[in-house]
């Protein structure tokens, strides 16, 4: 449990990004003096975000203590977000839907909110009627989203290349980049079942960083594939982490898979 006042930094603090992430975008396109390198900034930025605020939103909705459902809310955010620059890559344009990264944000800023006001019981009490935890709320709708998300997606991936024979703008396959990010989660989710030391339930913000900043590193590495029509190539540093805690794993744990889990994050 937080201090309420963490909450409320969180609130104001997504409230301020999103707001001057927003202008900003729009005053480069009022000005056209959007660059190539200004784009890559802008959305690194975005993709250190949202490993933060889909982890932050987690913890304030008390969702540690039911690990499965934190694991799979945090790496659906960033399999979004890896896959609105997926769909980028494919058809050379990137797509907001009706309900996009702006409602969710403000979605997100309410749930701070609550937590501020109910506290951990608020989260902790029952639905009437569905008779299931308020805090899997925010997870169902989390579901919800990411096939609504998922449908646009990959509506666009599978029919909207713009290279020869429906390719991707570097005329590659429309389905290499799921290469990288379906590693990543694999990864992850072999990891954290196949823990003995239930590293996951144990350490979940320690986890989720580690993960999330490689997911992070290949999104950015997406997006440069996207401004320069380039093919992504799958190896990459970014895996290494990940690796030595599977490799771990795989010696029954030779080094203290907390003491590997430090040196992945590093």
């Amino acid at each position: 449990q937080a201090p309420p006042w963490a909450y409320i930094a969180c609130a104001c603090g997504l409230f301020i990004y999103q707001s001057l992430d927003a202008i900003d975008g729009k005053q480069a396109r009022r000005t056209n003096s959007s660059t190539p390198l200004g784009e890559l900034f802008d959305h690194g930025c975005d993709s250190l975000s949202t490993v933060f605020v889909v982890l932050g939103t987690c913890i304030a909705v008390q969702l540690g203590t039911n690990p499965d459902w934190m694991f799979f809310c945090c790496f659906a955010g960033t399999f979004m977000f890896y896959c609105a620059h997926w769909q980028t890559y494919v058809s050379g344009t990137l797509r907001f839907g009706i309900i996009d990264v702006t409602e969710v944000q403000i979605f997100i800023i309410i749930m701070h909110l609550l937590a501020v006001i109910g506290g951990p019981p608020f989260w902790q009490s029952l639905i009437p009627i569905l008779n299931i935890q308020m805090k899997i709320f925010p997870a169902l709708c989390t579901v919800a989203g990411t096939i609504f998300s998922c449908t646009n997606y990959f509506g666009v991936i599978f029919t909207g290349g713009v290279g020869k024979n429906g390719s991707t703008i570097a005329g590659t396959s429309v389905l290499s980049p799921f290469l990288h990010i379906g590693s990543v989660i694999a990864l992850a989710a072999m990891i954290y079942k196949k823990s003995a030391v239930q590293l996951f339930e144990r350490h979940p913000c320690l986890y989720i960083l580690t993960f999330g900043f490689v997911s992070a590193k290949i999104t950015n590495k997406l997006v440069v594939a996207h401004m320069t029509k380039s093919e992504m190539h799958l190896h990459d540093t970014a895996f290494i982490g990940p690796a030595l805690l599977f490799l771990d794993q795989y010696c029954n744990s030779f080094i203290d898979e907390y003491i590997v889990l430090w040196i992945a994050l590093v």
